[in-house]
């Protein structure tokens, strides 16, 4: 494995930790501040919100070449970071996690582009579900590790992990990512010109619909397998590490499948199981084994989807690939913003944290039906 690809994928494991870790220590966080679970969501939305201001930012970025970007964009990692592990009250932090997605989709946009030109053909796929495999590691390790702090210790303790993880991930991508040349330039306006198609706003907008729909159930994991399945607190560490493995295996295992059959197919295989796992989770929260089982196999589709629509939004942005690699990271977070919201809609009206699930569901039953509609056009 190219030493250029595991540097990309270590940026990937810190952004994974910073994004993913707030699901994990959201009760802590919200008994420290004395907010509402609702409330900490937020902390979930302002992530979202953070990563779909940043990505246009790639469209005046593109003069410069791709690492010197990667490296800009890692600062500000450790500048979120810091201001997360030192903020004095909830408003403080809500902004802390504005600025820390900030560099989220633009890296993303750059790393695909950087991963699929040093990928050898055949394998393009494949390098891109490499450089984002470090954010399934993170949702293995790094966030059950930062959840165990968080229970023991601190809630600011992730992010004292983040600071100091990112400066690595600084050192390694100065080392090992080669100085490619900024991509071909074709205007400001012409960056944008892909989107004139319908081809990437059907992946868009089943990419925001599904990521969403799982995020619904995701954002609010911790109450509903507590207080629903009676899984207790101290478990969550363990339930983190599942959901990781999960996504490891959808990652993973999607990058091959995509290779070998077409990206977008598994896509909308996987956003049809992800609907099937949000309606069982409604039906057996409270069976805690089985809704844990259920939430393995809802993240593992979450993330079985990223490869193939990261590899589809390159092949359908001509001229605007950077653009179009970050413009699919914003459709995730603002899938992940509108899924914290929505899922917290009927928790704050007073209904059973595992309705959260339900309102998911109809979201990736209508990103499946977006990407099937994209397979016949554009792949069969």
């Amino acid at each position: 494995m190219k030493k250029s690809l595991i540097a990309l994928a270590f940026g990937t494991l810190a952004l994974g930790m910073t994004e993913f870790v707030m699901m994990g220590i959201l009760a802590d966080v919200a008994n420290s501040l004395h907010i509402s679970i609702p409330q900490a969501g937020h902390l979930v939305s302002a992530y979202a919100l953070g990563v779909t201001c940043g990505a246009p930012l790639l469209a005046v970025a593109k003069q410069f070449r791709p690492k010197s970007i990667l490296l800009f964009l890692m600062a500000f990692v450790f500048v979120g970071a810091l201001l997360s592990a030192t903020a004095p009250n909830y408003f403080v932090l809500l902004l802390a996690r504005f600025i820390s997605g900030l560099p989220h989709g633009a890296y993303f946009g750059v790393a695909s582009i950087v991963a699929v030109r040093l990928a050898d053909e055949g394998h393009k796929t494949g390098a891109v579900s490499i450089m984002i495999a470090g954010m399934t590691v993170a949702n293995l390790l790094g966030v059950p590790f930062e959840t165990a702090l968080s229970a023991h210790i601190s809630w600011r303790m992730p992010f004292v992990i983040v600071l100091f993880y990112s400066l690595l991930v600084i050192y390694y991508i100065w080392k090992w990512v080669p100085r490619l040349d900024a991509t071909p330039g074709n205007g400001y306006k012409g960056q944008f010109r892909f989107l004139k198609t319908r081809a990437p706003w059907l992946i868009l907008g089943a990419t925001m619909l599904g990521n969403g729909g799982v995020f619904c159930f995701y954002s609010y994991v911790t109450p509903i397998l507590t207080r629903e399945g009676g899984i207790p607190h101290e478990y969550m560490s363990v339930m983190m590490i599942a959901a990781g493995f999960g996504m490891v295996v959808g990652n993973l295992v999607s990058g091959k499948l995509s290779d070998k059959y077409t990206p977008g197919r598994v896509a909308a295989v996987m956003l049809l199981l992800a609907f099937l796992s949000l309606v069982s989770i409604f039906f057996f929260a409270r069976c805690g084994v089985v809704a844990a089982v259920l939430m393995v196999i809802s993240v593992l589709c979450m993330f079985a989807m990223s490869s193939p629509q990261q590899y589809l939004i390159l092949k359908h942005a001509p001229g605007g690939e950077m653009l179009g690699g970050a413009s699919i990271q914003m459709a995730f977070n603002i899938g992940n913003a509108l899924g914290a919201f929505l899922g917290g809609l009927p928790i704050a009206a007073g209904l059973s944290d595992r309705y959260a699930a339900l309102v998911g569901a109809p979201m990736a039953l209508a990103a499946a039906v977006l990407m099937v509609v994209f397979y016949r056009k554009y792949e069969r």
